[in-house]
């Protein structure tokens, strides 16, 4: 980054380059191991003003209901672990990283819990998906139906917040997600088809009850969506009032969608052939199987 000082180093222990060193302000987005996190937090507490820590919602220990900042969080089982994953670690391991970091700066601390981070240079490439595949053309499959409610955050909007939050030393815990029963996954779709056209594109809602289960499971396949029954029928519900009394910004869906579609356009014909959700020959064979069980059900 031109004009910013670069020190060289690493969480694993190898912190030297941080010491003897003062700032206003530290943001920590890389917090996963909560060792590695004490480490860091004890060694700059002394010599930083104010600690941002980007967490996630992903913390709380279930989704079965909606979420508030203040619902139970996921336990550890081991306060020592450092392997990430997704399934069974990720969440409690990033409540362990917020405690160490709170316990470091007490009454200097923000904690900023995002839901699902879209928009340009989104190398998940979940949300990515959507109007990829509506430029594609065909029969397009979208899970569940359009009024489902789906909740997702801008990385832009959520960058320029967390500037916020910290110009103003705002302390508490927030979540970072668009308003709960604002979106829904046919906004996302009617969005994706109007940025990435395609001559012949029908959309085809086909039940979650015959969704795979690996695809709900695998929070990278269908994203922004969850289903609405089961163990995550409350995450789309998820609290923000917090956020937006202390200054919370969504922009406009049709916006992020087209800013991710013209990013995506500028990708390499190596990167863009990741194909990202749905594989094309999976998704075919759920939607013949989609119709052969529901005869009546037409596209739109």
């Amino acid at each position: 980054m031109p004009g910013v000082e670069t020190l060289l180093g690493d969480r694993n222990g190898q912190l030297d380059a941080l010491r003897g060193r003062r700032w206003d302000v530290v943001i920590d987005n890389t917090g996963f191991v909560p060792k590695y996190v004490r480490q860091s937090a004890e060694l700059l507490a002394p010599e930083v003003g104010f600690c941002v820590f980007v967490s996630s919602i992903a913390v709380y220990a279930s989704f079965a209901t909606p979420n508030t900042e203040r619902s139970p969080t996921g336990v550890l089982a081991d306060p020592d672990e450092e392997k990430v994953r997704e399934v069974d670690t990720y969440g409690p391991m990033k409540a362990l990283c917020e405690r160490y970091s709170g316990d470091a700066f007490p009454d200097r601390h923000c904690v900023v819990r995002p839901g699902y981070i879209v928009g340009p240079r989104d190398s998940t490439d979940g949300f990515t998906y959507w109007p990829v595949r509506a430029s594609r053309g065909g029969e397009m499959l979208a899970p569940g139906t359009p009024e489902d409610p789906v909740q997702i955050i801008d990385v832009r909007d959520l960058a320029a917040w967390i500037l916020l939050l910290s110009e103003r030393r705002t302390t508490g815990v927030f979540n970072a997600i668009s308003a709960p029963g604002a979106l829904t996954m046919g906004d996302v779709v009617r969005a994706s088809l109007a940025t990435a056209p395609a001559a012949g594109t029908r959309v085809t809602w086909v039940g979650e009850e015959l969704l795979p289960a690996k695809w709900i499971e695998n929070r990278r396949v269908l994203l922004p969506w969850r289903p609405r029954r089961g163990a995550f029928a409350g995450e789309p519900f998820t609290a923000t009032d917090r956020a937006v009394k202390a200054g919370l910004h969504i922009r406009p869906l049709a916006q992020t969608v087209r800013d991710t579609w013209s990013w995506y356009q500028t990708l390499s014909p190596e990167a863009a052939h990741r194909r990202p959700g749905m594989d094309p020959a999976e998704e075919a064979e759920l939607l013949r199987s989609w119709h052969a069980t529901h005869p009546t059900t037409g596209t739109v």
